[in-house]
């Protein structure tokens, strides 16, 4: 069976079939800032407790520190909830992005279901889980009673073999992909990775595979557990390691996919399925940005530091420089890859998630351009309706960032 099936059959402890309704009890329950709307639904069930204080992970990252008094208030009750909840799991302000977080802090295993009221919540599944994002209403659903009524997927195999070209990366594959299929064409989906590509990409690389998985319609986006998962899983988890890996092939959609044919690509506004190589795009931006939970990790920070070192942003770009984590930002501290990137005159932001989301730093003007590492490029996402976003990957965004207009990165490499 697929990895989706063997893992929600295991939480329902049976066989499980496409579409069937099952009740299951997550290993995780992610929240991050939505908690204070959540808890209040919480307590007007009539419940006192959650079901289960050491299973709920909850990050403060989405507009940190607070940018105005209802931010500041809103993290005020969220403090409070999980002091009366005695949550053990709590990250104030200072650790980073909740995708981020959660794996460095060792929430996340091969085969565990993980639950999270943020709709990115796929990105777990680069380490062989489910993981899907759900409503705020079943996220207080789970903190009374511990479980949830979930739908058996339907699942998508994609198959990627050979290898990626010079200059690019797993964001361009994964827009690639989105572009092929369209931001519908995996909806309520389990999408599966598979062939020697996937299995040469690191983790970093995986989680943006799993992350995008969500802006195809996905419920989950998932990465079979390998070595090199095992591996990485070791330095932060206590618990045995038990990869879930499919039985046979039982997909109901199989694609395939040559790396070799895979170009730098660009998504343009305003859906990310509208996607292009980057040589078919000469727009001059205003904004550009590497971070994210998409590609705020330390290998993204190094790929631009390989563009940008020694050159200088153009005058007319402003280069945020956001780094997923307090862990991520320290390890680019200790590798002086943020030394490198002020020089060229990037800025440094701390890790949160603001400028993505348009609630906190960054935010664009009516008719300015940004290229960004991010997931999303809607109508008004980084704050601006009149305002227009592009994605790319962090080499991508680097190039364009020196040259003020977008740029192919193999220019520089």
């Amino acid at each position: 069976m697929t990895i989706a099936k063997a893992i929600l059959g295991k939480k329902a402890e049976k066989k499980v079939e496409v579409n069937e309704i099952i009740e299951a009890e997550p290993d995780i329950l992610m929240m991050h800032e939505n908690t204070a709307a959540i808890s209040k639904k919480f307590y007007s069930m009539g419940v006192k407790k959650v079901w289960n204080s050491e299973k709920i992970v909850i990050p403060v990252d989405h507009c940190v520190p607070a940018a105005n008094e209802k931010y500041a208030a809103n993290h005020k009750i969220i403090r409070e909830f999980a002091r009366e909840q005695n949550i053990k799991y709590f990250y104030d302000i200072k650790e980073g992005i909740c995708h981020q977080v959660l794996p460095e802090k060792g929430h996340v295993l091969p085969g565990y279901l993980i639950l999270g009221s943020d709709s990115h919540t796929t990105t777990y599944g680069a380490f062989g889980a489910f993981s899907a994002g759900i409503g705020r209403s079943e996220a207080a659903s789970i903190m009374a009673t511990g479980k949830l009524w979930l739908k058996v997927p339907e699942s998508m195999k994609i198959t990627v073999d050979g290898k990626l070209r010079k200059g690019v990366y797993a964001k361009d594959l994964i827009l690639h992909i989105i572009g092929d299929i369209n931001a519908d064409g995996a909806n309520y989906m389990s999408v599966e990775f598979y062939g020697d590509t996937i299995d040469d990409l690191s983790i970093a690389e995986r989680m943006v595979l799993s992350n995008m998985s969500a802006e195809m319609g996905a419920k989950a986006g998932i990465v079979r557990c390998d070595k090199k998962t095992e591996e990485w899983l070791r330095s932060r988890v206590s618990e045995e390691i038990n990869p879930i890996q499919p039985i046979d092939n039982e997909y109901e959609i199989a694609l395939e996919y040559n790396a070799e044919d895979i170009t730098p690509k660009i998504a343009c506004p305003h859906t990310v399925d509208n996607v292009k190589d980057v040589n078919d795009v000469n727009v001059e931006i205003n904004q550009a940005l590497i971070g994210t939970c998409t590609n705020g990790r330390i290998e993204d920070l190094r790929e631009a530091v390989k563009i940008l070192k020694g050159k200088k942003v153009h005058r007319n770009v402003r280069l945020l420089i956001l780094p997923a984590s307090r862990k991520v930002y320290l390890e680019a501290l200790n590798e002086r890859l943020l030394t490198e990137l002020v020089k060229s005159g990037a800025m440094i932001l701390n890790p949160n998630c603001g400028p993505c989301l348009g609630a906190h730093e960054g935010i664009l003007a009516p008719e300015e351009v940004c290229i960004s590492t991010a997931n999303r490029n809607f109508k008004g996402r980084m704050g601006c309706k009149e305002a227009s976003v592009y994605l790319a990957s962090p080499a991508t965004v680097a190039a364009s960032a020196i040259t003020g207009k977008i740029t192919d990165p193999r220019e520089f490499l």
